[in-house]
């Protein structure tokens, strides 16, 4: 997704700002989706190969027996109580057409990549802890460091909102894995086991210097590593919107055939309000995400119906009451066949 991000800003001439720990900036530029020359191809829907045969035999029909075929077996799938009920659609369809398509399979090209305006911050393996910069009280050195760098590059490119320039652009800010040990966190805690606030004071300057600039930041953060799920409750709180990748691997849901045609869940924890008292509602907060070959989905998620010939819940013999002795129902002493 961090990649989708900066390959947009790529292809809409915006600048970027790229920031790592883990792995080298030039290696995620390089690893950019490539766009795709027809973006009405993207919007076609994969066959499977046994749609594809199902499609060939239907050529040869007539439209009437066509219609027919499919209506008989339309009812024999659909059982009649769904039948009234109105067909769900699994993709997020919108009429405005807003970004570009990618192709996971191939990456950008070089001459795309060279032509954008694409800047670097020194990683915080290879930065010196002594390195200048303007030390903040609480706050982990590194984080200083990337501060002062995201403010040299919104003052150098006139991104302010305070300065003048004839062309008025976007930066792009993108930060990979922020919170990771490479960054000298500890999950969350200090040496002493007491709570580090270096990242929750971070996340406040930077949502201040973001406010008086033309500039958007995403920020990647493996929740995983905190101690404490209530730390990441309280970072998400000092971020405009918050998203959750939630993968089947290596869960119970991976083998349930529920999830068979998805790879995880997509959690809208917190959307953005601003100049608003409220933000705005989604038609619906159950997605999924699923990774194709050439594209990564989000989808609604909906549950198949239950099309199986024996029932989901067997009776057993204690459940079910004998009719041939005597039971009394509801107090009566009178001797009755039902029982309540």
């Amino acid at each position: 997704m961090l990649k989708y991000f900066i390959a947009e800003g790529i292809m809409t001439k915006q600048s970027i700002f790229l920031s790592s720990a883990q792995e080298k900036t030039i290696k995620l530029v390089e690893e950019l989706p490539a766009p795709l020359e027809d973006p009405t191809a993207s919007v076609k829907t994969e066959e499977s190969p046994s749609s594809a045969v199902s499609h060939n035999q239907n050529q040869d029909l007539k439209p009437s027996e066509d219609k027919t075929k499919k209506q008989e077996e339309e009812n024999l799938k659909i059982a009649w109580r769904y039948r009234s009920k109105p067909k769900v659609k699994s993709s997020i369809v919108s009429n405005i057409k807003f970004g570009h398509y990618y192709d996971l399979t191939k990456t950008m090209s070089t001459e795309n990549i060279a032509a954008a305006d694409i800047s670097h911050a020194p990683s915080p393996v290879d930065l010196c802890c002594t390195a200048e910069s303007s030390i903040i009280p609480h706050m982990n050195v590194h984080y200083c460091r990337l501060l002062d760098d995201i403010r040299s590059r919104i003052e150098a490119g006139k991104f302010g909102t305070a300065q003048q320039t004839d062309t008025r652009n976007i930066l792009r800010i993108g930060i990979h894995s922020i919170g990771s040990p490479l960054w000298g966190e500890m999950g969350g805690l200090k040496s002493d086991g007491t709570p580090d606030p270096s990242l929750s004071l971070f996340l406040i300057a930077l949502r201040g210097v973001l406010r008086s600039a033309f500039a958007v930041a995403m920020l990647t953060l493996p929740g995983h590593l905190f101690h404490d799920d209530l730390m990441v409750n309280q970072l998400s709180k000092l971020c405009d919107t918050v998203i959750k990748l939630d993968s089947f691997a290596g869960s119970d849901k991976e083998k349930n055939p529920a999830f068979k045609e998805y790879h995880g869940l997509l959690h809208v924890k917190q959307l953005p309000r601003l100049n608003s008292f409220i933000p705005a509602q989604p038609e619906t907060s159950d997605l999924a995400f699923k990774l194709r070959r050439k594209k990564f989905t989000v989808e609604k998620l909906h549950l198949p119906p239950e099309l199986s010939d024996t029932p989901s819940r067997t009776q057993s013999a204690g459940d079910v009451f004998s009719l041939s002795q005597p039971t009394s129902g509801c107090g009566s002493t009178s001797s009755s066949k039902l029982s309540f």
